[in-house]
């Protein structure tokens, strides 16, 4: 699928002088930012939408953690006396 972008002069000198500094062509550059700008943006729709999932249930049970329970877990990680994951409660 061919797509073309229209950028402005600034932005476009400064995609070719980043391109000659780091050896790449403008056209690498320019896939490689839109890759992380994309891979970013799905990874935080990602986390909303757990997110949302996560109130939605907390609504429906009233079942949760408190954040010192979760610490209190996660200081046991990587240790001898490392702890299951504790039980949500109302």
């Amino acid at each position: 699928m061919a797509t073309s972008l229209k950028i402005d002069d600034t932005l476009k000198n400064r995609v070719h002088h980043l391109a000659g500094q780091r050896r790449r062509s403008p056209h690498w550059i320019m896939l490689e930012a839109i890759q992380q700008y994309v891979d970013r943006e799905e990874a935080r729709e990602s986390f909303k939408q757990e997110a949302l999932a996560s109130w939605a249930a907390y609504q429906e049970t009233g079942r949760h953690l408190i954040g010192q329970e979760v610490r209190t877990w996660l200081n046991t990680w990587g240790t001898e006396d490392e702890k299951a994951v504790p039980e949500c409660h109302k």
